[in-house]
């Protein structure tokens, strides 16, 4: 019931509701990866449950793809629909100019292909999410298993030319193993605290031999729905600079609770 959620699964859940107003019947849908996009796939469910919408959703990760089989999303691989409508994710930062760091959930390679074949993108979130500049939260970038040392240590040389406040990387571990993704890949996080050049830096991390992908999305981004924990949603369009504000309700016997399962 929407009395027992914590402010911060509130704020998830309401932007997670108002994105999905923007879906239109026979859509074809990414679905994002993530514990807001995980309230957005429920929402989803809600909808084809309720009104009979008629959507194919993409996921971005085996997680994903779980979730909506239990909700009652149909999907496909991104072969299969070859190009999307409309992608819905979350993001770990988004800062003003609409530009992301994602892959906190593991999954961002995935998630950027996705959105990338998407005539759209919608990010949800918190108000947390947002940020002056980026790098507070770590960057990940996916390697290749094999090399990944020498990997992460070319990325530490290349980050002393570039415009971050801190060089310290990681390796993602899950208990005392290498966390493993859906292309078992390794992810590498990096403690950068400040970004100066995101757009900079997401093309010369790219470039190094060993990085799959990195979890900056640069003008991918369209349109951002910030979601608080009285219900109070806050919608920005990057193409149209417009901002609009609006409330969604948060009723003790909203069926969406029913699907929670975590």
């Amino acid at each position: 019931m929407a009395a027992e959620l914590s402010p911060i699964d509130k704020a998830k859940f309401v932007a997670a509701r108002r994105a999905v107003d923007f879906v239109s019947d026979g859509m074809k849908l990414g679905l994002g990866t993530g514990s807001t996009a995980a309230w957005m796939v429920r929402c989803l469910g809600e909808r084809i449950r309720e009104e009979g919408l008629r959507v194919t959703g993409v996921p971005t990760s085996r997680r994903t793809a779980e979730l909506a089989r239990q909700v009652g999303v149909p999907i496909q691989t991104l072969d299969e629909a070859k190009w999307l409508d409309l992608t819905i994710d979350g993001a770990d930062e988004i800062d003003t100019q609409l530009n992301l760091i994602k892959g906190g959930g593991a999954a961002l390679l995935q998630e950027k292909i996705v959105a990338t074949a998407s005539d759209q993108m919608i990010v949800i979130a918190d108000a947390a999410k947002e940020v002056a500049h980026l790098g507070a939260f770590p960057l990940p970038i996916e390697v290749i298993p094999f090399g990944w040392r020498t990997t992460m240590a070319l990325v530490e040389e290349t980050l002393v030319s570039l415009d971050v406040l801190n060089r310290e990387c990681t390796l993602r571990m899950t208990g005392d193993r290498p966390l493993v993704t859906d292309e078992s890949n390794y992810i590498i996080d990096l403690h950068l605290k400040r970004i100066g050049n995101p757009r900079q830096l997401a093309l010369v991390l790219n470039q190094i031999p060993g990085v799959v992908e990195n979890g900056l999305f640069i003008d991918i981004c369209d349109i951002v729905v910030i979601g608080q924990g009285d219900g109070r949603v806050t919608v920005r369009d990057i193409n149209s600079g417009s901002e609009t504000e609006g409330r969604v309700d948060l009723t003790p016997n909203d069926n969406i609770f029913a699907d929670l399962g975590d």
